[in-house]
C-alpha cells in the first residue's frame, strides 16, 4: 500500500505550515537545553552575581557524589517498578476488553479516564489513600498486622510512590496493547484453537510474541516518562523521603538546584538526564524502524 503524496502549490507553503512546530521546539527544548548545557560548565553564587566557569567540575563532583549515585539507582529501581507493574497490568486488562464484545467500549472509556488525570492530582490523591493518619489503605492494613508508615519507612515510600505512578500510566499502556491485539489475525488464534492449544498456551506462543514491537515500545516510553513526567507525584507524596528512598534523579535536580540553589551541579544533572532519555529514544527508533523493514 502506497502513500498518496501530497503536492503544495507553493514552495513555501510547507515550511510555513511547520514553523510554528519548530518554533516551540526551538523555544521551549532547544533554547532551555542549550542554556543547561552552558551553565553545567559554570559555578555560580546562589544570587548568580559571580561566575567561573570550571569546565567538567560540576559533572565529576555528580560522578563522585553519593547522594547522585544514590539517587540514580532509586531511579533504576524505580523505573523498573513502574514499568514492570504498569504493562504486566495493561496488558491483563487488555486481554480481558479484548475478550468482550458488547461491553468493551464502556470498559475501554472506563480504564482510559485515569490517564487524563494530572500527575499532581494523583499523586494528592494517593497520598490522602496511604496516609498513614486518614488514610484508608494503612487502616485497612492494620487489620491483617502491617503498620504501614511511608513517612519513615522507605519501602513503603517506594511502593506508594510506584503504585501512584503506574495507575496512572496504565490506561496509556491498555490503549497500545488494545491496538495491538485487535490487529493479530484472528485466523491464527482459531488455527491454534483447532489444533488443541488452550488459552494460556495460544497466548503464549502466538499472541505475545506478535505483541512484543508494542512491548518493547512501551518499555521505553515508560521508562522515560517515569524519569521526567513522575516528578509531581514525587512531590505531592514522599518529597524524595524518607532518607532519599524516592529520591529518583530528575527530583535531585529540582532539589539541588532550586532549593539548595547549586545551579551548576543542577545543570549537569539535567543534562545526564537528557542524555539518557535521548539514548533511549534512539534505541526505540531503531528497534520500530527495524521491525517495519522486516
Amino acid at each position: 500500500m502506497q502513500t498518496k503524496r501530497t503536492i503544495f502549490s507553493s514552495k513555501i507553503l510547507p515550511y510555513w505550515l511547520i514553523l510554528p512546530q519548530l518554533a516551540v521546539t526551538l523555544i521551549f527544548f532547544v533554547w532551555p537545553a542549550g542554556q543547561a548545557v552552558w551553565q553545567s560548565f559554570l559555578r555560580e553564587d546562589a544570587f548568580g552575581t559571580s561566575t567561573e566557569f570550571v569546565g567538567l567540575a560540576n559533572y565529576v563532583a555528580i560522578l563522585h557524589d553519593p547522594g547522585y549515585l544514590n539517587a540514580m539507582i532509586v531511579t533504576v529501581v524505580f523505573s523498573i517498578a513502574v514499568a514492570t507493574v504498569s504493562i504486566v497490568v495493561a496488558l491483563v486488562l487488555a486481554v480481558a476488553a479484548n475478550s468482550l464484545l458488547k461491553s468493551r467500549s464502556l470498559y475501554t472509556t472506563l480504564l482510559v479516564w485515569p490517564y487524563a488525570v494530572a500527575p499532581a492530582v494523583a499523586g494528592v490523591l494517593f497520598w490522602f489513600m496511604f496516609n498513614p493518619t486518614i488514610g484508608l489503605i494503612p487502616y485497612l492494613l492494620k487489620g491483617i498486622g502491617y503498620h504501614w508508615d511511608d513517612r519513615l519507612n522507605g519501602t513503603d515510600a517506594m511502593i506508594l510512590v510506584v503504585i501512584a505512578a503506574s495507575w496512572k500510566q496504565i490506561s496509556y499502556n491498555f490503549l497500545f496493547f488494545l491496538a495491538g491485539l485487535q490487529s493479530i489475525p484472528k485466523a491464527l488464534i482459531e488455527a491454534a484453537a483447532i489444533d488443541g492449544a488452550g488459552p494460556g498456551k495460544r497466548f503464549r506462543d502466538i499472541v505475545f510474541p506478535m505483541l512484543s514491537p508494542t512491548t518493547f515500545f512501551l518499555l521505553v516510553v515508560n521508562v522515560v516518562y517515569t524519569m521526567f513526567d513522575t516528578f509531581a507525584v514525587i512531590h505531592a507524596t514522599t518529597q524524595g523521603g524518607p532518607n532519599q528512598s524516592t529520591n529518583i534523579l530528575v527530583y535531585k535536580v529540582f532539589t539541588d538546584g532550586f532549593i539548595g540553589l547549586d545551579l551548576g551541579s543542577s545543570s549537569a544533572q539535567s543534562v545526564v538526564l537528557m542524555v539518557i532519555v535521548i539514548a533511549l529514544t534512539f534505541i526505540q527508533f531503531r528497534f520500530v524502524e527495524r521491525n517495519v523493514q522486516y
